[in-house]
C-alpha cells in the first residue's frame, strides 16, 4: 500500500507557511474548527477505515457533522449491547440500535456491531434457571447440565435474531468480548469467570461465532475483543485460546484491540508485537476502542476542569498518537480499521473514571478534537 512520511508533530516552518499574515502557529492551531480541517478518513484511505464510537443523540448537530467529515466507521457505544437490545427475555428492543444502522447507511459508513456476547451489561435473566435461580449456584450435576443447555439456547436465540435482522449491515462483528483475565483466576487458561464461564466453559465462545457465522453475511468478519492485549500474561492468555479455538473449526477472522492507551504505556514494540502475533495466525487485527489518557494507572491527580489541562500534556498525547499511527501505517498489511472510543473531549468513559479515582472530580482529555471540537496537536501528529 501507499506509505506517507510521517512527522514528529507538525510545527516550526512548514505549518507557519500556511498561516494567514500575522496569525501564530499556536492561536491558528487553536482556531481550526473540527468541520474546516482536513478528513482524517481521506488521509487514512489507503490504509484502513477510521472509526468513532457514538450514542444516537450525538447523529445529529456537530457530532453528527464531524463524524460524515473525519470519519467511514462508526459503532455503538452502548447501545447494541446485551442489556439494551434484549432487557427481557423475548423482546428485542431495536429501536435505538436502528438509528446508528440508518445513519450508517445514509452516510455509506462501514458498522462494527459492538458486542454479541460480553460479561458486563448483560441482563440478569440470562443466568437464571427455569425456577428463577441462580445458575451458578446449582450443585446438582444433572441440573447444571441442564441450566448449561438452556444458557446456550438463550445465548444461540439472542446472536441469531440479532445477527440475521443485520446481517446487510454490519461488516464486523465484536462475537465475544472480554473473555480473558488479566489477574489470577483460578482456571490455568486465564479465562474470565463469568457466569457465562462457570456454567459452560469454553462453549459459549465456541457456539458464540459459530451461530454468529450461520447467519451472518458470507463477507462479514467474526472478532474477538479485548483490553490490554498488549501485554502479559493477558497477551499469551489470548493467542492460546485463539490458537485452540482455530484448531477446533471456530470461525474467528480477527482479533479486536480495544488500546486504551496511556500516554506512557503500553510500549510502541509490545503494541507492535501483539498485533504481528495474532497476524501470524491468519487473523484481521482492528483497534477497536481507542484513546490515548492524559494520565498513568492509577488516574491520580487528575485536572479537576478541562481548562486546567497545560499544553505540555497535549504536546505528549500528540507524540504519543504519532507514534501509534506510525505504528499502524506501517503494518496497514494486518490492521483493517482504527476506531476512536469518541469522537471528541466532550464525551468520554475516562471522564467518569478520573471522578471515580479523584473523589467525584476529574477530567480527562483523549481524543484529537477538544471539547468544542477544535483540533488538538495530537490531530496535527496524525493528519500530517
Amino acid at each position: 500500500m501507499l506509505k506517507h512520511l510521517r512527522s514528529s508533530i507538525i510545527t516550526g516552518l512548514a505549518f507557519t507557511l500556511l498561516l494567514p499574515a500575522g496569525m501564530s502557529s499556536a492561536a491558528a492551531k487553536e482556531s481550526v474548527h473540527a468541520l474546516e480541517a482536513d478528513k482524517l478518513r481521506t488521509r487514512y484511505q489507503d490504509s484502513f477505515s477510521i472509526g468513532a464510537a457514538v450514542e444516537p443523540y450525538q447523529l445529529e448537530g456537530k457530532d453528527a457533522a464531524v463524524l460524515k467529515r473525519h470519519f467511514n466507521s462508526i459503532v455503538a457505544e452502548n447501545v447494541m449491547k446485551p442489556i439494551n437490545i434484549q432487557p427481557v427475555e423475548g423482546k428485542f428492543n431495536f429501536k435505538e440500535a436502528d438509528k446508528i444502522v440508518q445513519f450508517a447507511k445514509k452516510n455509506g459508513m462501514e458498522l462494527r456491531f459492538h458486542t454479541l456476547i460480553w460479561h458486563s451489561q448483560v441482563p440478569e435473566w440470562f443466568f437464571l434457571d427455569k425456577d428463577g435461580k441462580p445458575m451458578v449456584n446449582e450443585t446438582n450435576p444433572k441440573k447444571q447440565e441442564k441450566n448449561k443447555k438452556l444458557l446456550l439456547k438463550r445465548l444461540e436465540t439472542h446472536i441469531k435474531t440479532i445477527v440475521k435482522r443485520y446481517k446487510n449491515d454490519i461488516q464486523s462483528w465484536d462475537v465475544v468480548n472480554e473473555v480473558i483475565d488479566d489477574g489470577n483466576p483460578a482456571n490455568e487458561k486465564g479465562l474470565r469467570e463469568s457466569p457465562w464461564f462457570k456454567i459452560t466453559g469454553t462453549d459459549y465462545i465456541k457456539v458464540a461465532f459459530k451461530t454468529a457465522k450461520k447467519y451472518a453475511n458470507k463477507d462479514a468478519k467474526l472478532y474477538i475483543n479485548d483490553y490490554n492485549t498488549e501485554v502479559n500474561p493477558k497477551r499469551d492468555r489470548l493467542y492460546n485460546l485463539v490458537q485452540d479455538l482455530l484448531k477446533q473449526g471456530v470461525p474467528i477472522d480477527g482479533v479486536g484491540h480495544q488500546s486504551h492507551i496511556q500516554i506512557g504505556w503500553p510500549s510502541i514494540s509490545d503494541i507492535e508485537a501483539s498485533i504481528n502475533l495474532f497476524a501470524g495466525l491468519g487473523l484481521d487485527n482492528q483497534i477497536t476502542e481507542l484513546d490515548v489518557s492524559l494520565y498513568g494507572w492509577p488516574p491520580t491527580p487528575a485536572y479537576s476542569t478541562y481548562e486546567e489541562i497545560p499544553l505540555d500534556r497535549f504536546e505528549a498525547q500528540a507524540e504519543r498518537y504519532n507514534q501509534l499511527f506510525n505504528l499502524f501505517e506501517s503494518l496497514d498489511d494486518k490492521i483493517s480499521s482504527v476506531t476512536f472510543w469518541g469522537i471528541a473531549d466532550n464525551h468520554t468513559w475516562l471522564n467518569d473514571r478520573a471522578e471515580q479515582y479523584n473523589n467525584g472530580v476529574g477530567v480527562d482529555a483523549p481524543f484529537v478534537f477538544d471539547k468544542n471540537y477544535k483540533v488538538k496537536p495530537a490531530y496535527w501528529a496524525i493528519i500530517d
